[in-house]
């Protein structure tokens, strides 16, 4: 068995044949998944069937920002929805089994477009129906009632947009290593001006076309659901915008690569027109929930850094992370303006 870190195999067999058995056969072997900027992500089989496993980030992890025991439960209550999921299979919440909580579900075939190299190989065509598909998922998912699969009490919509900019101003403390100009400002002037939340809805909290699975151009599975929670549906449509078009001209950039209008897909506003005219929502008021996502995002990649500086992560591309930081502030701040 050949163990990473984060990850002991013979410990993860044992309880797999406790609580599970029969479910893995020969001895098991495992991979890290690259790609991944906070939770762990492991491919683990038996030479028969592949099984994914999730835990924590080594070291630093800030409180409910890791918590598998809300994702397990999202993806549980989401099977069988017009929503694609991976099949849960088990949670444990005893740290002394790998040294942290995790889960397992299965692995589901497909490819994730998480390089320039991958997105090159589809079509314009291809990537305009892709880039749809992944907007009409969002809207199926904002759109079910969370009381009718079991989560209705997931989250407090009420304050909701408050408690957001809260809590990442709170994460932002809880990682600070070093001054972040402009920062302050736009955490502060997010709270002055939250909007009124028209509705509530079951928000993934991370949605982009890196984080599903394709399989034959259809979303295959919907992935990192560690963010997770009843909210702002425009919370999500707001990072989405971000993530495709936000990056652009940034370089060196590790996080959203091979997407957007620069790659062949469509623009952003044209996203953003299929979710109003899929679920009937008013964007005028969109850009704050745009400010909102460069402040988030780079509160993320902020508590990135701090862990890669203390050499608590674990796979490639985190170097460069610390210098995504300013440019996300600049946009955020400038989205702000026609708030």
């Amino acid at each position: 068995m050949n163990d990473l870190p984060g990850l002991d195999l013979t410990a993860l067999r044992a309880h797999l044949d406790a609580e599970l058995p029969g479910l893995v056969g020969g001895p098991l072997h495992a991979e890290i998944v690259q790609g991944g900027r906070s939770n762990l992500t492991y491919f683990v089989g038996d030479g028969e069937r592949t099984f994914v496993v999730r835990r924590p980030p080594l070291g630093h992890v800030l409180a409910t920002a890791h918590d598998m025991g809300r994702e397990h439960r999202v993806l549980s209550a989401l099977s069988g929805t017009a929503v694609p999921v991976p099949r849960t299979r088990l949670l444990c919440q005893d740290e002394s089994v790998i040294g942290a909580p995790f889960y397992v579900m299965d692995h589901v075939p497909g490819t994730v477009y998480r390089t320039p190299e991958l997105t090159a190989r589809l079509s314009v065509e291809q990537r305009r129906e892709l880039s749809m598909r992944l907007v009409d998922v969002l809207a199926d998912l904002h759109a079910i009632d969370p009381e009718s699969v079991g989560l209705g009490d997931f989250g407090r919509p009420e304050g909701f947009l408050e408690r957001q900019v809260r809590r990442w101003s709170k994460q932002l403390a809880a990682s600070r290593s070093r001054e972040l100009d402009g920062i302050d400002e736009l955490s502060e002037r997010l709270a002055a001006t939250v909007p009124a939340t028209s509705r509530a809805a079951i928000v993934h909290g991370d949605y982009r076309l890196d984080n599903v699975i394709v399989d034959d151009q259809r979303i295959a599975a919907v992935l990192d659901w560690e963010m997770a929670t009843l909210g702002d549906p425009f919370t999500d449509l707001g990072l989405l915008a971000v993530y495709w078009e936000g990056f652009r001209g940034i370089p060196r950039n590790p996080i959203t690569k091979g997407v957007g209008p620069e790659y062949g897909f469509p623009t952003a506003r044209e996203l953003l027109d299929r979710y109003a005219g899929r679920s009937g929502a008013d964007l005028s008021g969109l850009d704050w929930y745009r400010a909102f996502a460069f402040f988030k995002l780079a509160v993320i990649l902020e508590g990135i850094h701090y862990r890669f500086t203390r050499k608590q992560t674990v796979g490639e591309g985190f170097d460069h992370v610390g210098a995504l930081v300013a440019p996300l502030v600049a946009q955020g701040l400038a989205a702000l303006q026609e708030v």
